[in-house]
């Protein structure tokens, strides 16, 4: 802002000195002016001007004949006037000075710059947005590459070196983005709109108002809890999943709640009403709707969510109508489970597929998520489900289930070794997932034994850590034995991960202890024929009735492989240093 310095010196009319400043105030004011006013009269001075003001000044007006000596504003223009010219018209005095010369004004740094454009429908908005950062940034000189989060997934996907040289992000979204990748950047967040209707003015704001998003890319490091560790040690499996296990991974997480619903409902029902809730003449009763809901709902919906996020996960939002009515179908054909697999992905990649070789006008691109690819996926898929692979896939269900269910004896033991032994592998990787997956997809074919000895088997590495670390001190390390106590927290909450950070450290005695162990705990599960309806929840499902079925067998078989692991660390590990 230009700055006026004015001195006033209205003789003995003080009055009209003080009136003379308030209307080059109010003209100053109205101009868009910084004034600064030094009174003088009498042999006195009244607020005389700072150092400041002077050194920012670009024009000087002497107001009255006796307004001092002009020599201390030395390179300044200078205006003298009389207090009556003031009183006059205070604008036109001001417009005596002349105007100040602009400083130069120097082209900002081109800026290396990654945004992503995001909207709730994933059409319009996003690509808009999209245009219009792309448009102002290289009007003004910056590098800029946009990801556009739309209804077809993520396209122009940023890597981790563009996102590493980038000098500025911009998140122009009206939907929530995962701001993982950014840990350490300069990052702003907004809206589409600001990104669509004036692109440079969103780049200078952003330029101007980002902040640091908090993080470790400077590289510092800081002690870590157990419980981060085991986070930080479940976002590398994630992030190591690819292909198909990544694609069948993320369906079981998505049908997991509706598993775990359905069968908590259900087991609810029975024990409010007995094995028959379901039957019909106790229709009305509490005991029967909740069988309804669980098994009706849950369960029902169970095998269309596999299904649909298998498809989500290849072709994103376009492929989760085809994955899910695929998904249905297999379940009320009898194919189950088996069924929403083969149905997810020929989904998935049927819809990929055609979303890659089908083009359309820029205009009509809009109707591809919504129209084109979700009635084309659906009918590629349920086609296929009913007239191809439906029948076999339901005749090897049923083989599969039969047999299962008639399992008994050193069959039924050697499965429990088995997927006990797989739990304990490698701790949520994808040995432990298979096994997970395969005995939560039994549950709802009502094969029930495969799920209690998975999660015996996934409790007993971090409990039988715990127990190690309370008995035999010497084995481990002061951090580790602290460590040990949310050991067995996660143990008991059946996360299998709070095993990782010990493993880690000594894999070679470690894992060896872990997987007799959960051998042994899956084992007694199934020789004891247990059943488990509830695919997770730990310890804290054992209290609800017809949750599980032998009870004691079941409490045998977690002591027993928690036992069995610690003595075996005691065995393995060497005295810690």
């Amino acid at each position: 802002m230009t700055t006026i310095l004015a001195v006033i010196n209205a003789g003995p009319k003080a009055t009209l000195g003080v009136l003379a400043s308030e209307a080059l105030r109010k003209a100053a004011s109205a101009a868009g002016l910084s004034l600064h006013v030094e009174l003088s009269g009498g042999g006195a001075v009244s607020t005389p001007f700072s150092g400041a003001a002077l050194a920012s000044a670009t024009g000087v007006i002497l107001v009255g004949a006796d307004a001092g000596d002009a020599s201390r504003f030395a390179g300044l223009p200078v205006v003298t006037v009389r207090v009556d010219d003031v009183l006059a018209d205070a604008a036109a005095v001001l417009a005596r000075l002349p105007a100040p010369v602009p400083a130069a004004v120097t082209a900002p740094a081109a800026l290396r710059l990654v945004a992503i454009t995001s909207c709730p429908t994933g059409i319009a908005h996003t690509f808009m947005a999209a245009e219009g950062i792309t448009a102002a940034a290289q009007a003004l000189g910056h590098a800029v590459k946009v990801e556009t989060q739309g209804s077809v997934g993520a396209q122009n996907t940023l890597t981790a070196q563009e996102i590493a040289a980038a000098d500025l992000v911009i998140i122009a979204a009206d939907t929530q983005v995962d701001l993982t990748r950014f840990q350490g950047k300069r990052v702003y967040q907004t809206g589409t709109k600001p990104a669509i209707n004036d692109g440079k003015a969103l780049i200078a704001k952003a330029a101007a108002e980002a902040s640091v998003l908090s993080g470790q890319a400077d590289g510092t490091t800081q002690h870590v809890a157990l419980t981060d560790s085991v986070a930080a040690a479940k976002a590398d499996l994630n992030a190591q999943r690819s292909g198909p296990y990544k694609h069948l991974m993320t369906g079981v997480s998505f049908m997991l709640p509706f598993v775990v619903t359905g069968g908590l409902l259900i087991a609810i029902a029975f024990a409010l009403g007995g094995i028959y809730a379901f039957d019909e003449q106790y229709k009305g009763t509490l005991a029967y709707t909740l069988f309804t809901i669980g098994a009706k709902g849950g369960f029902a919906l169970m095998v269309p969510a596999l299904a649909g996020y298998i498809a989500y996960s290849i072709a994103n939002r376009p492929g989760i109508a085809p994955g899910m009515i695929g998904g249905m179908i297999a379940a009320n054909i009898g194919a189950g489970f088996l069924g929403g697999i083969a149905a997810g992905f020929i989904a998935g990649y049927g819809v990929e597929f055609l979303n890659r070789h089908i083009r359309l006008h820029r205009n009509l691109e809009g109707l591809k998520p919504v129209l084109i690819l979700p009635i084309l996926g659906s009918l590629l898929t349920g086609l296929l489900m009913v007239y191809v692979i439906g029948t076999p896939v339901a005749s090897l269900l049923a083989a599969l289930t039969e047999w299962l269910k008639n399992m008994q004896g050193s069959s039924a033991v050697l499965l429990g070794v088995l997927l006990g032994a797989m739990m304990a592998f490698d701790m949520g990787g994808p040995v432990n997932k298979a096994a997970y997956a395969f005995s939560t997809s039994l549950v709802g074919t009502g094969v029930y034994m495969p799920m209690a000895a998975a999660m015996a088997a996934g409790m007993t590495p971090p409990l039988g850590i715990a127990l190690a670390t309370l008995l035999f001190k010497d084995r481990f390390t002061t951090d580790e034995r602290e460590a040990g106590k949310a050991a067995a927290v996660l143990g008991i909450s059946f996360i299998t991960e709070g095993a990782i950070p010990f493993a880690a450290k000594d894999p070679l005695r470690v894992i060896p202890a872990l997987i007799a162990g959960s051998a042994l705990a899956g084992a007694i599960s199934m020789a004891f024929a247990v059943e488990l309806k509830v695919p997770h929840g730990g310890i804290f499902v054992l209290p609800i009735p017809n949750a599980v079925t032998h009870l004691g067998g079941y409490v045998l078989a977690l002591v027993a492989g928690t036992v069995v692991t610690a003595v075996l660390l005691r065995l393995l590990k060497k005295k810690a240093a």
